[in-house]
């Protein structure tokens, strides 16, 4: 298991990304003043993203099924806890986005080969430390 979103599960018999992207941003917003620098002042967290993407195989890795399986919960516009395969827990995160790309074309209209990119937006606001060790309790 490479990691875990809600209960589906991230391995190379469903989607294996070989690929994952962090974003962190914190706000400073700024002020314009007259004949000096504009102020800023830090207001703490913004939005926090990771992307995960790599290429399946269906003759050998996962396939439609599983992103379909993905696509599904993204409707619901629920989050899910993000864990990775050492058990540390990232934070809660919705399904923003799906890239799917499908090439090597077979003659039924089959791919053999599909890129894929799965983009997850932070939702909770809480420390995940906080949250690891109340899920350890």
């Amino acid at each position: 298991m490479m990691m875990t979103l809600g209960y589906f599960v991230f391995a190379r018999k469903t989607l294996a990304p070989q690929q994952t992207q962090h974003t962190m941003v914190w706000r400073h917003p700024t002020n314009n003043r007259v004949g000096t620098r504009p102020a800023t002042q830090f207001l703490g967290a913004g939005d926090e993203t990771k992307v995960l993407s790599g290429v399946l195989m269906p003759e050998f890795t996962g396939g439609e099924p599983s992103l379909n399986e993905v696509a599904s919960m993204a409707e619901t516009g629920k989050g899910y806890p993000l864990i990775d395969g050492n058990g540390n827990m990232h934070g809660f995160f919705v399904i923003e986005k799906i890239t799917a790309g499908h090439s090597e074309l077979l003659g039924d209209g089959s791919a053999r080969k599909i890129e894929f990119s799965i983009e997850l937006k932070r939702i909770d606001e809480k420390n995940t430390q906080q949250i690891a060790h109340k899920l350890s309790m």
